[in-house]
């Protein structure tokens, strides 16, 4: 199990500056996703994953506090989205093709990243990331959604050195969409 960063107190730990130095730089992969993803540049976007990605957001359900790990929906179970790199790939190549309508004229979004928490993970080369967002799209007059929530992510450091999305877990804040479609990443 990983620990939380402001719950360890191992003296595996990163430094001071080598903590300030990965911070940075997931913040600026993160930075760097949203601007892909809003210049609707899918296909680059694309190679910010590792090609084991697991890209999953579960149904979440309303439940009552002594019922909270229930809340969120496991693996195997329905899900929002539940995407290998693969599939990411033939949405993309989908959406290229003029044949998804939902998206044709494209969708105007904005993605925010904040709240960029990054620590070590069990395994050597990987770190646990967690952040919250805000996507904002806007099609064609009236169509306006907000989705919000939180992500936790497995980051794995490349052979050059970069740092890859090995697996993103994504949870919305609202249970039921009120969008006609999901025709956005997040």
């Amino acid at each position: 199990m990983t620990t939380h960063p402001l719950e360890s107190t191992s003296p595996s730990t990163l430094s001071y500056d080598d903590d300030i130095r990965l911070h940075h730089e997931v913040q600026r992969l993160y930075a760097t996703e949203a601007r892909l993803l809003d210049q609707h540049r899918y296909a680059d976007w694309l190679e910010l994953f590792a090609e084991d990605l697991h890209y999953w957001a579960p149904v979440r359900t309303n439940r009552l506090r002594r019922q909270q790990a229930l809340a969120d929906g496991a693996a195997g179970e329905v899900a929002i989205f539940d995407e290998s790199k693969a599939s990411l790939a033939w949405r993309i190549r989908r959406f290229d093709s003029g044949m998804a309508w939902a998206e044709d004229p494209p969708s105007r979004t904005r993605h925010l990243i904040s709240n960029v928490l990054v620590w070590p993970a069990e395994e050597p080369g990987e770190y646990v990331a967690e952040s919250s967002f805000l996507c904002y799209r806007n099609r064609l007059e009236r169509e306006v959604d907000l989705y919000a929530g939180g992500r936790t992510d497995v980051l794995r450091r490349a052979e050059d050195g970069s740092l890859l999305i090995a697996r993103r877990t994504i949870l919305l804040d609202q249970n039921v969409l009120l969008a006609k479609n999901i025709s956005t990443f997040l």
